[in-house]
């Protein structure tokens, strides 16, 4: 099986906290996946490992291969793993225009430079992509005066000029409405029905979309389950996950918990 990602007694640190000790994970490549855990439990820590933001303690024994490859120059590798999180959201200027945070994934830049160069195409892309996501309209509006499902539908725009194989996102519907979250849903639901993988992070049980076949379940910076969806999204390991008892229910492919009181 080919994996996106491999990890082998992974030690990584924030500071001075530990946060993933001799941590273990394969995520299969060409599957969707959600990483489903409580605020705290390493999932951010994880996606910076994974985007090479943050490096493990180097240790014998420890194995780090990504796409199958231990070593990458960091731009090739974030055009081949689009991210998208809120962290990224918080980074662009509020003067910065809806096409110029399209344009800057090209070059995984924040905002558009003037010595960044594109081919003539570049735009035309950009464009219809935008369009896709039918934030065309919306091409010269200054970013600050977007709703945060604009700009997250901007952010998604970008990841995609660059033709990633996997979309990362991370807290892909925090804060935005229960129309937008739906909005937002069918949209990834969308990308990944035509073949793009997905890896979703998220402590929220309802925005799992259908089309996800692999859960990992991470908590306290460890894995306490990981496989076929159909086999870890139960009322008890979820439980265990969120320290709580709870029933879960299941409808439309979706998933909800409620308490079993």
């Amino acid at each position: 099986m080919n994996y996106l990602i491999e990890m082998q007694d992974i030690t990584v640190y924030r500071g001075n906290t530990k946060v993933l000790d001799q941590f273990f994970l394969a995520l299969p490549l060409n599957k969707n996946i959600v990483i489903l855990g409580p605020n705290g439990a390493g999932k951010t820590t994880l996606l910076k490992v994974l985007m090479r933001e943050l490096y493990p303690v180097k240790e014998s024994k420890s194995r780090l291969k990504i796409l199958g490859r231990e070593t990458w120059n960091v731009w090739e590798l974030r055009s081949s793993l689009g991210f998208i999180s809120q962290e990224l959201q918080n980074q662009y200027l509020g003067y910065v225009k809806g096409i110029e945070v399209v344009l800057s994934g090209y070059h995984s830049s924040i905002g558009v430079w003037e010595h960044q160069q594109y081919e003539p195409e570049a735009e035309t892309e950009a464009l219809q992509i935008m369009e896709m996501l039918e934030i065309e309209h919306l091409r010269d509006k200054q970013y600050s005066k977007m709703s945060t499902g604009e700009q997250r539908r901007f952010l998604l725009a970008r990841a995609l000029v660059s033709k990633p194989k996997t979309l990362i996102l991370d807290e892909p519907t925090s804060g935005l409405d229960l129309n937008a979250t739906f909005q937002y849903l069918r949209t990834v639901r969308n990308l990944m029905q035509n073949g793009k993988q997905i890896v979703l992070v998220t402590h929220h049980i309802h925005e799992i979309p259908p089309e996800v076949s692999h859960v990992v379940l991470l908590k306290d910076g460890c894995v306490s389950a990981s496989g076929e969806k159909n086999k870890i999204m139960s009322s008890e390991l979820l439980g265990e996950l969120y320290d709580s008892p709870l029933r879960l229910v299941q409808a439309n492919g979706y998933y909800q918990v409620v308490p079993d009181e």
